[in-house]
């Protein structure tokens, strides 16, 4: 568990009333540079602003926040222009904002006291806890294999049947479209969306601005959600493709990615070959309780070549260790390899 100081709780405040000023209309000119003047002052006050924001999200989709608030730019933007504020009518706005800067303060609080998991327990549908892998069937029938630590979100509509990847990594199994079944199936993730155009495809979740997707079985259609700064912004990946996609670069196919190696945890292992130390840690403590640790670069650069069954990972990093012929410290849920 994580506790807050009293500096801590000023950033959070901070955090929390600047979240609610970005989702409640624009920010004047003098407003988003004092912003941006705030958040160059420490190091630590970005990611509470990310944090914030996406407590607001969260909030946002169970409707506990305030209408308003929860206009999109583009409904803002064909709302109907506001007549001048009278001082009552500022005076109340400014009131619903200090109010809801208080419930998100007190929202983060919770998030930062219970950590990440219960951002995502507040915003999925279906989530799966660190070590687990499993499958669920869907109202449409289609099914997705969920991946250690991962999570997602179900937006069925007459339009559209959305699915929102928000952590992790998932393979979609989905039921065609036909006399039945039109609404398209699309997965949203890290600010793009992949439409499916066949049946069977992996979406990874890498960061809040970069996934990765790979196609198993027909075809999608991957496309960012804003331009991209470089780069094509949208691109159909046919079977045995795959690409990863950010904001910087666009939609970028991978050449030489190995989707049955990246897909190995549906089998109940972890393929890894030649690849460095760090990179094995890593995903050892996606899936395995507890945390393995490196104590130097050097170490971390090592290659490694293996076959890991899921359900024996313990065993894995004894004879991880042994093969490399280093030490191993275990204390209190930390390993530490040295």
């Amino acid at each position: 568990m994580n506790s807050q100081g009293p500096q801590e709780r000023s950033i959070t405040e901070a955090a929390a009333d600047w979240a609610v000023r970005l989702h409640a209309g624009h920010l004047s000119a003098a407003e988003q540079v004092e912003l941006e003047q705030w958040q160059a002052r420490d190091s630590r006050h970005g990611p509470a602003l990310r944090f914030a924001e996406q407590t607001w999200a969260a909030l946002g989709e169970l409707h506990l926040e305030p209408d308003s608030a929860r206009l999109t730019p583009a409904r803002r933007a064909s709302a109907p222009a506001a007549e001048p504020a009278r001082p009552a009518a500022r005076r109340r706005r400014a009131g619903r904002l200090a109010a809801s800067a208080a419930a998100l303060t007190l929202a983060v609080c919770i998030g930062w006291w219970q950590g990440p998991q219960a951002l995502l327990r507040m915003q999925s549908d279906y989530l799966t806890a660190k070590g687990e892998v499993r499958t669920v069937q869907l109202a449409d029938g289609s099914q997705v294999e969920l991946d250690s630590g991962s999570a997602i979100s179900l937006d069925f509509t007459d339009q559209q049947r959305q699915v929102r990847l928000l952590a992790g990594s998932a393979v979609f199994d989905v039921a065609p479209m036909g006399p039945g079944e039109t609404r398209p199936f699309v997965v949203e993730s890290a600010g793009g969306q992949t439409r499916a155009l066949g049946t069977r495809f992996v979406v990874g979740r890498e960061s809040s601005q970069q996934a990765w997707v790979g196609v198993l079985q027909h075809s999608v259609a991957v496309s960012l959600q804003s331009p991209a700064q470089q780069g094509p912004g949208k691109r159909v990946l046919e079977e045995g493709q795959s690409a990863r996609y950010n904001p910087q670069t666009g939609v970028v196919a991978l050449q030489d990615f190995d989707l049955q190696r990246a897909t190995s945890w549906r089998r109940g292992v972890l393929v890894f070959d030649r690849l460095p130390l760090a990179n094995v840690v890593e995903q050892l403590n996606r899936y395995r309780p507890g945390r393995v640790v490196l104590t130097s670069s050097e170490l971390a650069e090592r290659q490694v070549s293996g076959v890991f069954r899921l359900d024996m990972l313990d065993t894995a990093l004894s004879t991880l260790t042994r093969e490399l012929q280093v030490q191993r410290f275990d204390l209190a849920g930390v390993s530490l390899i040295y």
